[in-house]
Formats: structure tokens, sequence, C-alpha cells
């Protein structure tokens, strides 16, 4: 059976159904998964419990989602660029799951590797130690945090060989090889497809086995959140 899809929405298309937890890879607006995004506001699912770094920003990314009110929960590290985001949690309208960086990556890769659970002093003393089992280790306190899965991880790469080997390039790396691996389905856009022996082995950040569905995504935007850069 081909891995192959002609867009984001055929590959969404017969998997997608209200209720499902999805892991978006990406890091701020750097390697999220733009079209799959967009196909998947264009489903209409709703309630969705979304795992991702951040929630992109109000008219882009994961954030128009926000918008149509598809989400229902967001486990995240960060909300600072998010309006929407920001009136709906406070309003009661949307969970927040707030998890340190580090915490969050870990329990990404947690899921993937098949570990339930880890101990970390990372949070120890507040708000994100509530409710949690602690435990002391060595004389240190050290609070449970649990390994995360997804329904289905939606990733961005940027090339792919016809097998769904993978290499991401630079920074737009971030959370997608973690997420590739931790979800019952992984649909992967990229923006260019070569075939099978053409990648260098020793290259490849996620191999094939991992990757379900692929599509090569199109008009990509790669925008910026915010442009700083030194004065002359």
């Amino acid at each position: 059976m081909t891995k192959i899809y002609n867009d984001a929405s055929s590959a969404l298309s017969d998997v997608v159904k209200d209720g499902m937890t999805i892991m978006a890879g990406g890091f701020g607006l750097c390697g999220i998964p733009e079209n799959l995004i967009l196909a998947l506001r264009e489903t209409g699912v709703k309630n969705l419990t979304v795992i991702s770094n951040n929630c992109g920003i109000d008219d882009f990314g994961l954030g128009i989602l926000l918008k149509t009110r598809q989400i229902k929960k967001m486990i995240s590290s960060y909300v600072g660029e998010n309006k929407i985001f920001e009136n709906q949690y406070l309003s009661g309208e949307l969970q927040l799951e707030l998890t340190p960086q580090g915490t969050l990556a870990e329990r990404i890769r947690a899921g993937g590797a098949g570990i339930p659970a880890f101990f970390t002093k990372t949070g120890v003393g507040t708000v994100v130690a509530e409710g949690k089992e602690h435990r002391e280790f060595n004389g240190e306190t050290y609070i449970m945090e649990q390994a995360l899965l997804a329904d289905i991880s939606i990733v961005k790469a940027w090339k792919a060989d016809k097998a769904g080997n993978l290499i991401y390039r630079k920074t737009a790396r971030n959370f997608n090889p973690m997420m590739a691996m931790a979800s019952k389905m992984t649909i992967v856009e990229v923006e260019e497809l070569v075939e099978i022996g053409t990648l260098d082995p020793d290259q490849i950040h996620t191999p094939g086995i991992f990757v379900k569905r692929l599509l090569v995504g199109k008009n990509f935007e790669k925008r910026i959140e915010r442009l700083t850069t030194r004065k002359k």
C-alpha cells in the first residue's frame, strides 16, 4: 500500500474524528506542517487535544484551529504569542496543560520509546508539580511525569524518499522527529520527494518505518513570529 498522497486533505480525510489527540510538530512557526494544519481546519473536526510546543499565532499555524474553536485542550510549553489562546483560556473555554519545554520534549520522546513515565526535578515546588507523585532520589525531590502519545502526529520534514525516510532542515527539526515516533499514525508533509536510495542513510533523521502517510506540501509561507535585527 502506498504511503504517498496527493495532498493534505486526502491524507487526513478518512482518519480524523472528533475528540482525537494530535501532536503537531514545530517550534513557534518554524517547522510547522502548514498544509496539514489548513487541511485539519477544513475537516471541521472538533474537541481536539493538541500536543505542541505552542499554538502558533492568531492567524497562522495552530492558531487558526483556535479561531474556529476546534481545539478543546492544549498540552504546551509556551503560549505567549497568541491573543485568541489567552482569551479562550481566561474565559474557561480552552483547557491548558502547561509543561516545561524540556519536560514536554522528554514526555514525547518517552512515549515513542515505550517508557510510560519518568522522574524529573523540573517543576518541583511549583504549580507544575501539583497532583503529581513526588519521590526522593539521593536526597533530592523529583516529580513523576507521564509519557505522551497521540492518535495522529502531523509532521513537517524537508526531504523524504518514497519509503518515508525523512531529513529535517536545521532548526526546523525541533519537535518533529520525536512526534513522528509517538503516535498511532504519523502523517508527514515535505518540501521534496526523492526516489528510494537517493538519501544518504547516515543523514536520515526519521526512518520510514514510523511514517504511515506522506505528501508534498505546497505554497509554504514559513512565517517568522518576530523578526529582530541589529540596527545599522
